[in-house]
């Protein structure tokens, strides 16, 4: 029947119809989208180390600092660049880093996780009574569906749960919220929430919804009716997500063997393959939650494991675009809530862990209008400093929105009105831009 529809759309979020692509009825649109002077990039990954990865392990080595600092890590390696070198369990990304620049001088001073990722998501620190959108709301508020965006994919994608720190969608409210898919791509099916359920075909959901439709005997004798006219536009959409073209990106039967093996037989490789899929069909931002990173005990055990994921998933991301032709027109964000200490915990019950450090942290950019081969900052001779140019958050989102032709310093559309710019800073990251 359709009364259920008409009273609440509870039946059709069960159904899938409308939660499955973000669809919802209208909002208010709010203002132009600002243009920057600049706009080589059209969308965004960021790769979200969850936890706060640490910087020694990673991309600011100190092997000079001792095994109190560096511990069993203490063998940076060359990369293709001169004078860059990386952590030993990146023989991958060394040979890539040409395409990405290093920030080495991140630093907000934020030792807690959900300010840290507040600060780190939105550019801005929390205590002044207003809730900020995250990075991918506000350029899914510029680039997304009130600015010419007619993919039938939500314009702001996670792979694959939400951070759930913060409110990604802040003050801009729930029509800029992400889709999170769920599932694991790695899985021989990738059970996208609301598009694709594990153990049911496609057959059955024609089923479905040939036995809803032979129901709803209140829609026939209303065919005309605005508002169910307007739920059987949502319907359509839903299920072209579900049965249509639309749904076949979440599909990936057709990448090759070899290339699934390149990107790493596991949940953060084959969440960078699924994003590139995903910028290939206009989706301007896509974030992937990789968790995992709060090693405050036995950090080196776990970044023997998580680092060559890393290493295969992202090497193998900033090649594949790049030989797509996309990486020039695709930012590439690796980043975390901040560092670790850059002293390691050895005494019990830590076993070599290192805690929360906001002071000084690593942050990589690529593509889309940055250049690569590039140092930004330093640290000091044990990284728990910042010894020239320090970088805020706003410093660097700043320069991603003006790179996305997001006007920085454009007015911010709010619902309550207030006089706001879209990322205020005192500087911008103009040394590789």
């Amino acid at each position: 029947m359709r009364k259920p529809y008409f009273i609440t759309r509870r039946e059709a979020l069960k159904l899938g119809l409308l939660s499955a692509a973000g669809l919802t009825f209208d909002f208010p649109a709010w203002g132009q989208q600002p243009t920057g002077k600049r706009a080589p990039a059209k969308a965004i990954i960021e790769l979200w180390m969850s936890g706060g990865p640490s910087h020694l392990d990673t991309f600011d080595p100190k092997p000079m600092a001792g095994n109190d600092y560096c511990g069993p890590l203490k063998s940076p390696i060359s990369t293709n660049v001169d004078g860059i070198q990386i952590c030993e369990l990146f023989p991958l990304l060394a040979k890539q880093a040409d395409k990405f620049s290093i920030i080495r001088s991140m630093t907000h001073g934020v030792n807690a996780h959900e300010t840290a990722t507040y600060v780190m998501k939105t550019g801005h620190k929390s205590g002044d009574g207003l809730v900020y959108p995250g990075t991918g709301a506000v350029v899914s508020l510029f680039k997304g569906y009130d600015s010419g965006y007619k993919g039938l994919i939500p314009p702001y994608i996670v792979l694959t749960t939400s951070e759930g720190r913060f409110s990604e969608e802040g003050f801009l409210g729930p029509r800029f919220k992400p889709f999170a898919t769920g599932g694991d791509p790695s899985q021989r099916r990738f059970a996208v929430s609301g598009i694709v359920a594990e153990g049911i075909t496609d057959q059955r959901q024609k089923d479905r919804r040939e036995l809803l439709h032979s129901l709803d005997s209140l829609g026939k004798a209303m065919p005309k009716n605005p508002q169910f006219e307007q739920l059987d536009q949502c319907e359509d959409k839903a299920y072209n997500l579900i049965l249509g073209d639309g749904g076949k990106v979440f599909d990936m039967s057709n990448e090759k063997d070899e290339l699934k093996d390149r990107y790493g037989r596991n949940k953060f490789g084959q969440s960078c393959l699924m994003a590139r899929r995903l910028v290939e069909i206009g989706v301007p931002y896509i974030t992937i939650n990789s968790g995992g990173w709060d090693t405050h005990k036995q950090n080196f055990e776990t970044m023997r494991r998580k680092l060559p994921e890393l290493d295969k998933g992202m090497a193998t991301l900033l090649t594949d675009l790049a030989e797509r032709g996309l990486l020039d027109s695709t930012i590439v964000l690796w980043a975390g809530e901040f560092g670790r200490t850059p002293k390691v915990q050895w005494e019990s019950p830590w076993n070599g862990g290192r805690g929360h450090f906001g002071n000084c942290f690593s942050a990589v950019v690529a593509g889309g209008g940055f250049k690569g081969g590039q140092i930004v900052g330093a640290s000091d001779a044990k990284g728990e400093e910042v010894k020239e140019r320090p970088v805020l958050a706003q410093d660097l989102f700043g320069s991603i929105y003006e790179l996305l032709g997001i006007d920085p310093d454009g007015a911010l559309p709010n619902p309550k009105g207030l006089n706001l710019q879209v990322m205020p800073s005192t500087g911008r990251l103009r040394e590789i831009m």
